[in-house]
């Protein structure tokens, strides 16, 4: 059924669909819409769930790690420092191995007091053990959270499912929206591989000593090397049913691109538009769209990439003392490649200003112009160039 949703509700209508059993939230803007048409929903009836309401992102996200440690099908949602609150528990979760899915709503870090578009939040956690989906539009956030629980539930690992603040969150689009039907052919019933039982008493998350510790560090990291395989496998699942796919990656117009630009979000969208304008004026532009962050996939940036004259990553988020992380990656991926191309840096689009059109056809200006990066980060679009204190 074809409609018109807030991106924050197409998120809602997908966990609603999912017939998740457990979920907790704390409200923070711009994630709260999300959670408070879920929290109707439970108080309507219309969602067979428990909604535990809490003091805290913190206490938020230990309510959903003790749910899904009892088996159930759990969600939760936040954004900014609500995340950065939530962030011991991450570790915990997903060592643990939980299959929790929760949607990350990508909003600048204080101070400034900032509630606008900024992905440092979430990529501040990309050491936690989660696997992150960064996402364009409401359709695919949409079908992404009912990706996530498929993908969690697969590999026992949680899911991150990440969209912008506003730019996707506040928006109103039109979704295809499933039919219960269908959703439950993709998504069955949760049957837990770990779950607490009192007929099968054992221990989770107790003391590791050096002997066994390294190990389940290792067990980590091989279910994230087989995450790619299981998102493949997934994708191939969701494509057969709704017949929608996205992969891990997207490549347009790189067959021949001189510079193909590296975008993530609802950016990748008005990347798209700057291609087809670009294109039609004769340049030689590309764009590669991320995905998944986490595991990073290097694979597939290696085949795709490995082979360009020049790679233009464009960071709405920033690491500092180094650059931006998704240029950092990037850079990191394809170093071992022979004759990689140049990585070029850029910075954009910071605590909600916008990346437009002219920001990006100027970005793919100077890496056309300039034969290799003149520094690690180019910031676009300062409003002065004055030295900071």
């Amino acid at each position: 059924m074809k409609t018109v949703l807030e991106g924050s509700h197409a998120v809602s209508e997908a966990v609603r669909m999912a017939r998740i059993q457990v979920m907790s939230a704390y409200p923070i803007t711009p994630q709260t819409h999300i959670v408070e048409a879920l929290s109707e929903y439970v108080a309507e009836g219309r969602m067979d769930a428990r909604f535990i309401c809490v003091e805290s992102e913190h206490s938020a996200m230990a309510a959903v790690i003790g749910a899904a440690s009892g088996g159930v099908r759990t969600f939760t949602a936040t954004s900014s420092h609500g995340l950065a609150l939530m962030h011991e528990l991450l570790h915990w979760s997903s060592a643990a191995r939980l299959p929790i899915v929760m949607a990350e709503v990508n909003r600048a870090l204080g101070p400034g007091w900032n509630i606008w578009m900024d992905q440092t939040d979430s990529l501040a956690q990309r050491d936690t053990g989660w696997i992150q989906l960064y996402v364009e539009d409401a359709q695919e956030a949409l079908d992404t959270t009912l990706q996530g629980f498929h993908l969690a539930e697969s590999i026992n690992l949680p899911v991150m499912v990440v969209l912008d603040a506003f730019f996707l969150s506040h928006t109103y689009e039109p979704v295809d929206l499933p039919e219960q039907a269908d959703v439950d052919r993709f998504l069955p019933a949760l049957k837990p591989r770990i779950r607490l039982d009192t007929r099968t008493p054992f221990a989770m998350s107790q003391m590791a000593p050096p002997g066994v510790y390294m190990e389940m560090r290792r067990d980590i990291q091989s279910a994230m090397e087989r995450a790619p395989d299981h998102f493949a496998r997934t994708e191939v699942a969701f494509e057969k049913v709704f017949g929608r796919r996205y992969g891990a990656v997207e490549a347009v117009a790189c067959e021949d691109a001189e510079v193909i630009l590296v975008m993530t979000g609802t950016a990748a969208s008005t990347c798209r538009q700057v291609v087809e304008d670009l294109r039609s004026e004769g340049e030689k532009i590309g764009m590669l769209k991320l995905k998944m962050f986490r595991p990073f996939p290097v694979n597939a940036i290696r085949k795709l990439l490995g082979d360009a004259r020049k790679v233009a990553v464009v960071d709405r988020n920033f690491s500092f003392g180094a650059s931006g992380i998704f240029a950092q990656e990037i850079r990191a991926a394809l170093c071992n490649h022979p004759n990689h191309p140049p990585v070029f840096g850029y910075i954009a689009g910071l605590g909600g200003r916008d990346i437009t059109p002219d920001t990006l056809k100027e970005i793919y200006r100077m890496t056309r112009d300039t034969d290799h990066p003149q520094a690690e980060s180019v910031w676009v679009g300062l409003t002065t160039e004055k030295e900071s204190r």
